[in-house]
């Protein structure tokens, strides 16, 4: 098929922003399906995750990040911003998401990585939590000013609040081109990477602030029997205080983690999932860069 005469428009679209500003929440958001793992602490999301959207005769893949990381450049956050400047290259538009009348030092050095040759959509983020919305406006104005933005919208991804703005002015600068995945596909990732990611999730939901950077989910084993998914996982710590902490009293909180995450799979893949979590001890994982290699992060 002429490509240049196809009525499709499939585009490759880079979320980026520092921690904690609603990039994966938009994402699922924007794509109608939690794919990739929210939580209000930082550094939530590790591995860069494509969601794929087919509407009409348009293919949107989105292409969410960690955030950009300028504290605490241990071995990890080095792969994670490494992996936030490889997105913004061979992608059509880049949305970048800050949080309403919360711009900081963080997010100027972001702005400096933003590419000059494709469309920059600026995403301020939270508004539903303003109370006085007008001011918004000079907030806006001020941006405005700090870089030539193909769009600037006010959302709440959380509230899908103006997100049906967001993927028209998305679609307006994709190019033709024929869709790269079939229509029902909503990532390229595999069953085994997203169970992974959803028990991360609930152990960065239901532990302190310590623990949940010092940890690390595998898939040992991962086998479907009919509408059954049998799947065994480790969760690595970097001390025994961490693993006795993960576990929690007599097994209780890893039993809630497991139960948690067991019924986010089973909404997510459709199937009842039958789960078992053990925890081990490896230390200094997130610091070693051979170590990083062998869990699967990109060097």
């Amino acid at each position: 098929m002429n490509i240049e005469n196809s009525e499709w428009r499939t585009g490759y679209i880079s979320i980026v922003g520092r921690p904690n500003v609603g990039k994966s929440t938009l994402m699922n958001h924007l794509i109608g399906t939690k794919l990739s793992i929210t939580s209000r602490r930082v550094q939530t999301t590790r591995h860069r995750i494509h969601g794929i959207l087919t509407r009409r005769m348009t293919q949107f893949v989105f292409v969410d990040t960690p955030g950009f990381q300028r504290v605490h450049l241990n071995a990890l956050n080095r792969s994670l911003n490494r992996s936030v400047i490889q997105t913004l290259q061979d992608i059509d538009l880049v949305l970048w998401v800050i949080e309403a009348l919360k711009y900081t030092h963080a997010d100027d050095e972001i702005l400096k990585l933003l590419p000059k040759n494709v469309p920059v959509l600026l995403i301020i983020n939270k508004i539903d939590k303003i109370s006085n919305k007008s001011r918004l406006l000079p907030f806006i104005y001020d941006l405005s000013h700090k870089f030539e933005f193909a769009g600037i919208i006010p959302v709440s991804a959380a509230s899908d609040i103006q997100l049906d703005t967001v993927l028209n002015d998305i679609e307006t600068y994709l190019p033709l081109r024929e869709p790269v995945f079939e229509s029902d596909c909503i990532t390229d990732r595999s069953e085994r990477f997203l169970a992974a990611e959803i028990i991360r999730e609930k152990i960065f939901r239901s532990l302190g602030d310590e623990v949940p950077y010092s940890t690390f989910v595998e898939i040992v084993s991962f086998e479907e029997i009919g509408n059954l998914r049998h799947i065994h996982a480790t969760i690595t710590v970097e001390r025994s205080g961490q693993k006795a902490m993960l576990i929690g009293e007599k097994g209780t909180r890893l039993k809630q983690i497991g139960t948690e995450a067991r019924l986010d799979m089973e909404k997510l893949f459709g199937g009842k999932v039958h789960l078992n979590l053990w925890v081990k001890i490896k230390g200094g994982w997130a610091d070693s860069d051979r170590a990083l290699k062998s869990l699967g992060f990109e060097s």
